[in-house]
């Protein structure tokens, strides 16, 4: 799929490695009023390699802009694709997806 976010997974010893670049300009509240706009940041993520979920959190407007996430987890394979997708604060969301290597 082709979603925003640049997603790396690579298997050493048994275990993914995924970094993950989402594109997004996480506005704070306060940073939103100071420049007259609406507050809006990634309120969750979560990561699938197929139906299983191997990454989730629910984050804050804390994360800075193009926020960077980087997890492991094991009991995938290369060529399993890690599928991540954000939810914002206006209900915008973000699925994008990588081959493991």
């Amino acid at each position: 799929m082709a979603g925003t976010t640049k997603i790396k997974a690579k298997l050493k010893n048994g275990v993914i490695e995924v970094k993950a670049l989402a594109s997004h300009p996480m506005l704070s509240y306060q940073e939103a009023e100071r420049a007259k706009k609406e507050a809006n940041f990634i309120t969750y993520v979560v990561a699938k390699v197929g139906d299983k979920v191997v990454y989730e959190a629910s984050t804050s407007q804390f994360l800075s802009k193009d926020p960077y996430l980087k997890f492991s987890f094991t009991g995938a394979n290369a060529g399993d694709v890690v599928e991540l997708t954000w939810k914002d604060l206006k209900g915008n969301t973000d699925v994008s997806s990588e081959k493991i290597k």
